[in-house]
């Protein structure tokens, strides 16, 4: 037994030389299962409609608490950490606000090459491993998985939060058919704080650790196709793609530091567009600005929307 231990504690090691070798900032291990704890929760929030119009969360329920319906005969997750913290910020103090997480390039892309190559020499190092990488495009609780690696906990923003380094991460994982030793989960170290929840204008956070997906400034601006609800006006903070709130306000932040990632460097041009110019960006202008960012999402109509709603 001793011998088996130290043969997969030496595979997990290996693991996350592998992981920080391709520049990920942190990798956890859980064993794949069926996370039973969750099943209930996120049955209760998609029963309560919690995920307004984003019906894909209510798609492929079984394959989002079972690893094993992605990937047959899966034994472990290996989830990974992506920081995209960035000191700098957009100069206009009046301007319309983008997330910091869309500063740079669209991070679906950047994390599935890095994944790619780190799954690529898992397999030259281990074999024909049965794995696929997700990045936030798949029925994956990356959250909960990242939480049972040990990688941080799930505060009551429902943010994953990492006690040394805040929670400006990426998160990621790889279902693989490896056997590996297991982390340990993280304590909670939210305690008594409610400043996430107090700071939230639009009260989307409707008590600890429970978060109304339909009531979230992202949701409005990202995921909302129709008109923005004429009672949320004066609410938003002036958050035209996405919204930092939650995290800007969390004591664990403060020992964010900036990210190690060429990709996630945010355009000049963007931080130094005034409100003005926000408000009569071109379609060419939007173009040029998010040529390869996930703003692009959005549309240029739906930014248009946005930043009427928010400047009147």
């Amino acid at each position: 037994m001793a011998s088996e231990y130290h043969r997969l504690k030496e595979k997990s090691a290996q693991i996350k030389h592998l992981a920080q070798k391709h520049g990920f900032d942190f990798c956890g291990i859980s064993k794949a299962g069926f996370l039973e704890e969750e099943a209930p929760r996120l049955e209760a929030w998609l029963n309560q409609n919690k995920h307004g119009q984003m019906a894909y969360m209510a798609n492929h329920f079984d394959k989002r608490l079972d690893p094993a319906k992605l990937v047959p005969g899966a034994k472990s997750v290996i989830s990974l950490l992506l920081n995209y913290y960035s000191p700098l910020k957009q100069t206009d103090p009046e301007a319309p606000k983008i997330s910091m997480y869309a500063y740079g390039e669209d991070y679906h892309t950047v994390i599935k090459n890095k994944m790619s190559d780190l799954l690529h020499d898992i397999r030259i190092q281990f074999g024909d491993v049965a794995a696929r990488v997700f990045t936030d495009s798949a029925p994956v609780m990356e959250k909960a998985w990242a939480a049972k690696s040990g990688l941080g906990w799930v505060g009551k923003n429902a943010n994953l939060i990492r006690k040394t380094s805040g929670s400006y991460f990426f998160i990621s994982e790889i279902i693989c058919d490896l056997d590996l030793l297991p982390d340990g989960p993280e304590t909670d170290h939210c305690g008594s704080c409610t400043r996430c929840i107090d700071a939230c204008p639009t009260e989307a956070i409707t008590e600890p650790y429970k978060v109304d997906g339909s009531k979230c400034i992202s949701y409005f601006t990202i995921e909302l196709r129709d008109e923005i609800p004429t009672e949320m006006k004066g609410k938003f903070e002036n958050w035209m793609f996405g919204c930092d709130i939650c995290q800007e306000v969390c004591p664990w932040n403060r020992f964010s530091t900036p990210h190690n990632t060429p990709a996630f460097t945010p355009n000049v041009k963007l931080l130094e567009t005034t409100r003005k110019e926000w408000q009569e960006i071109t379609e060419s202008v939007f173009e040029e600005l998010f040529k390869k960012s996930p703003v692009k999402r959005t549309k240029f109509e739906g930014l248009r929307r946005n930043i009427r709603f928010i400047t009147g």
